[in-house]
């Protein structure tokens, strides 16, 4: 096992020769310490909140949409906006912004996007925030873009569910969000004549990007939309001629987790597992291919394991410092993930994780936050760093801070999967492509041993100040929390279903135990 790892930097700003791209020094390497003097919910609501910052105070003056990236002038993300709406129902559920002034910029970016190019209803990846014109994301990539469509749309239904007032403005609201989502022409991107589903359309080159949305990546969510549409859906078929590949339903193994889904060698980065699921609750959703919280918590186990013990030395990955997604890099933006990856973490790898890992991603953030005069800007951490490339990037990305934020959310409330999933459209659209409620038998359903040490690690969540474990058992029973010698420190009776149980002890390793009348099963926990 590498070192433990502290980020410590000292101030050195270069420019670049390349566009004179602002850039900082890295000098230092980390050290062996982690101090904790700092309490996690400190820390979580700041990061939390300067996060959303971006999408709030840094959005784009006119359009209120979110900036590209922070250079981005007036070039805005229709994807990234959607995160950042989800954004901002969270920030006004916590208090940070009013009701009124959500509900203000939410209208703004409504009429905004009323108004901008789009391309059978489709919005492109990026658009001109002042003129609403497309700004082509590539060469044949000058028209509609069906998943940032998706990704928009998607916050903008958790916006629509959220406020639910019964005045003017909130009602306005819900309606201006409807007409927009059912202006997206789905069927339109699987009329090809082939019985797939298309990423994108242009008419000045019309299917020339020729990109079906073929699983496994972060696309998911385009088909749930898409099913679910109430003027321009697709049929279920579709789903299964496109998205469901030869992965689907083949179990491999990489760095001792074994997976169901493995569309991309290691599951692919770490973003997969993170856009779609800022509404979709992978803790609800099970089909015939998998379970997709097992999916998703492991590959964030892959991906960890990798850094800590499959990376190159030098890399200078650790518990407290890993995490590959798609980022800025030393030679660009790129998706890193194990089978790419030069160096380059990202916070928002980690961080967006903490949903699926929190004793690991919190590992992470503290090491982060506990150094960050050099990591740490306006809105949280930047984007991305290479200690072995002496590099750390100045700037923040609408894709990856909008995951940070609500991917805290959903750990700490689970307030933006609560809302979307109750969408009695969305819960059709999933029943229609063959998805149902995960088939539990007495256990801990959402926990996964770490592969090393073969113990689940738990933290205390931070609003809660409890351990807190989900269990299920099939008949009712008994929680205890054990010593290694049998003595029990902890009890409490568990009626029949799924559970969550909650106790406070002293840190330490110990042995959870659920016992029913025809069940006894323990897990090794390590509370920190």
């Amino acid at each position: 096992m590498k070192p433990l790892l502290v980020v410590t930097y000292s101030l050195l700003l270069l420019w670049t020769a390349a566009g004179c791209k602002k850039e900082q020094k890295v000098t230092e390497s980390p050290q062996d310490s982690v101090t904790t003097s700092i309490p996690d919910l400190t820390i979580l609501n700041e990061v939390q909140k300067a996060s959303f910052g971006y999408f709030w105070d840094g959005a784009h003056a006119g359009s209120g949409m979110a900036l590209e990236r922070s250079s981005s002038g007036d070039v805005v993300t229709t994807g990234g906006t959607g995160f950042g709406i989800a954004g901002i129902v969270t920030a006004t559920s916590r208090g940070w912004i009013s009701r009124t002034d959500a509900i203000s910029r939410l209208r703004t970016i409504c009429y905004f996007l009323q108004d901008a190019n789009r391309f059978h209803g489709a919005w492109p990846h990026w658009l001109n925030g002042a003129t609403g014109k497309v700004v082509p994301f590539s060469t044949y990539d000058n028209g509609g873009d069906l998943v940032e469509t998706a990704f928009l749309v998607n916050g903008l239904l958790i916006a629509r569910a959220y406020f639910t007032g019964a005045d003017t403005a909130e009602t306005n609201l819900r309606k201006k969000i409807t007409t927009l989502y059912e202006g997206v022409e789905w069927d339109w991107y699987a009329s090809k004549g082939d019985h797939k589903l298309y990423w994108h359309w242009s008419p000045d080159h019309d299917w020339a990007m020729n990109l079906p949305i073929s699983g496994w990546n972060e696309a998911l969510i385009t088909y749930v939309l898409a099913v679910a549409s109430p003027t321009h859906p697709i049929d279920a078929s579709v789903y299964n001629n496109t998205w469901i590949t030869s992965g689907f339903g083949v179990q491999k193994t990489y760095q001792g987790y074994t997976v169901s889904i493995s569309g991309n060698e290691y599951i692919g980065p770490l973003f997969f597992s993170h856009y779609s699921f800022i509404g979709l609750d992978p803790r609800q959703l099970e089909d015939s291919y998998t379970n997709y919280w097992q999916q998703a918590v492991k590959h964030v186990l892959i991906n960890r394991s990798y850094c800590i013990y499959g990376s190159p030395v030098n890399y200078n990955y650790s518990e407290t410092l890993w995490g590959l997604t798609a980022s800025d890099g030393p030679d660009g933006y790129n998706a890193f993930q194990p089978a790419s990856d030069n160096g380059t973490i990202a916070p928002t790898a980690a961080l967006s994780s903490i949903a699926y890992t929190p004793y690991y991603s919190m590992q992470v953030m503290r090491n982060l936050y506990e150094n960050k005069k050099t990591l740490y800007g306006k809105y949280g951490f930047y984007d991305a760093l290479n200690v072995s490339r002496n590099w750390m990037d100045k700037e923040y990305l609408a894709i990856d801070q909008g995951p940070i934020v609500a991917m805290i959310e959903n750990y700490r409330s689970g307030l933006l999967w609560n809302l979307f999933m109750n969408i009695a459209e969305i819960k059709t659209a999933l029943t229609q492509l063959g998805f149902h409620t995960p088939v539990r038998s007495t256990g801990f359903y959402l926990s996964v041993p770490e592969v090393e040490n073969k113990v689940v690690d738990l933290i205390k969540h931070p609003d809660a100040a409890t351990y807190q474990l989900d269990v299920f058992m099939s008949t009712a029973g008994t929680f205890t929390l054990e010593k290694a010698d049998g003595t029990v420190v902890s009890t409490s009776p568990v009626n029949a279903g799924s559970t969550k149980v909650t106790f406070n002890t002293s840190v330490g390793k110990y042995i959870a135990r659920l016992k029913g009348s025809s069940d006894n099963i323990t897990q090794v926990v390590q509370l920190h």
